[in-house]
């Protein structure tokens, strides 16, 4: 039972799918345009980390807006941890308590256990603190997390949205203690969010997509690939370019990771958008965070303003399904949002690595309608490189 206990929550950290944030992914100086001070501001956070991964010692607290780097700075530290073998927890607050809610009944797993493995694990790392409803449950659970980890000295890492103000006041005595936490602010905007006058939603991260475009697509004919795969690949460049000219129903990408399907999806987007249509292009985990932001006292869009933003975009464009943490409350949030898309017939494309044996039912449930939805399979491997061969653009498109 307690490997059980200990696999599943370690499955929960989804640090496999955070593989991709290190240091050395992180762009310290930020994005074009952002100040000198938001620069240096950046600089220092990243060396307050890279110390905290060396040293794992004491607490680490990241605080700025929403996008501004801390996930991924503590990304960064949870996979230098792993790397020399620490056993590291790396969990959403909103999940660490589905988490525990979630032991209530279960005959596999007890309450007790699960919360002894969280509190005193190696490396905890608490991203989104403050996302989460402040039920007195909730409060409790995590200032008995915190209080145990302060006692012990346990390394910590928390990232939030939150002034240290407006955090519960026994919580926030235990994070202003100079003494063990290092307090880093990232004063850096939204990494995630359009800032040119495209006409982009705020969930939109259409704009770090501007190079995947149809014209910039590679046929990967110089990776050899099998006849299967070459025929596959092509299929779908050929589907996704019908669809962005006329984009009605469903449209859904599948292979492995690294296949061209994100690529593809940039591609419709971008088409669309350079001919003035809105779109919302957004990662599922990070569309799920931007919705539990909206439970923060300080954020100044509500729940629903956020939820029917997304679920009536004229176009959505939903990235990467099935990496997200499969808890309740999400699972119910995307069938809300596939359910209400799919009635409404309004124009959407996913992009996704499972299959029907991995997906939830329900989700699934809406995928397999061939009458509204058009599946490609793409079965290349990985893209490996090569240079990109451009196309001669569609009259169509009036390129």
């Amino acid at each position: 039972m307690r490997a059980h206990i200990r696999d599943r929550l370690f499955s929960l950290s989804r640090l496999d799918q955070l593989q991709h944030l290190t240091f050395a992914t992180f762009r310290p100086r930020g994005r074009a345009g952002i100040g000198e001070k938001q620069q240096e501001s950046l600089a220092t956070a990243v060396e307050a980390c890279r110390d905290f991964a060396r040293s794992l010692n004491g607490w680490l607290l990241l605080t700025g807006t929403y996008g501004s780097g801390k996930t991924h700075l503590a990304a960064a530290i949870a996979n230098e941890a792993v790397e020399i073998g620490v056993p590291t927890l790396f969990l959403t607050v909103p999940d660490l308590l589905d988490t525990l809610r979630a032991t209530f009944g279960a005959e596999d797993t007890s309450f007790e256990e699960a919360f002894e493995r969280i509190r005193g694990a190696p490396l905890l790392i608490l991203d989104d603190f403050g996302t989460h409803n402040a039920t007195e449950w909730a409060r409790e659970k995590l200032f008995q997390i915190l209080n145990h980890r302060y006692i012990n000295r346990l390394p910590l890492v928390v990232t939030m949205n939150l002034p240290l103000e407006e955090v519960e006041g026994r919580i926030r005595s235990r994070l202003s203690d100079q003494a063990l936490v290092r307090a880093v602010h990232l004063q850096a905007p939204d990494f995630r969010r359009a800032e040119s006058d495209r006409g982009q939603s705020q969930l939109s991260s259409l704009d770090q997509h501007v190079r995947q475009t149809f014209s910039t697509w590679s046929d990967r004919h110089d990776e050899r690939l099998s006849p299967i795969d070459a025929r596959g690949l092509e299929a779908a460049r050929h589907a996704s370019l019908a669809f962005a000219e006329n984009p009605e129903g469903w449209l859904v990408l599948q292979g492995p990771y690294g296949s061209g399907k994100t690529f593809l999806a940039a591609a419709i987007a971008n088409f669309r958008e350079a001919q003035g249509f809105p779109v919302t292009f957004v990662v599922v985990p990070d569309l799920l965070d931007h919705l539990r932001a909206t439970f923060s006292p300080a954020s100044t869009t509500s729940y629903d303003q956020r939820f029917e933003q997304v679920r009536t975009a004229p176009l959505l464009v939903l990235d990467d399904l099935g990496t997200q943490a499969t808890t309740p409350w999400v699972l119910e949030k995307l069938y809300q949002l596939f359910n209400h898309r799919y009635n409404a017939a309004l124009p959407t494309v996913i992009t996704t690595a499972d299959d029907e044996k991995k997906m939830d039912p329900k989700l699934f449930s809406r995928l397999k309608d061939r009458r509204l939805v058009t599946v490609m399979q793409i079965t290349a491997p990985s893209y490996r490189g090569g240079r990109a061969k451009p196309r001669r653009a569609s009259s169509k498109r009036g390129a």
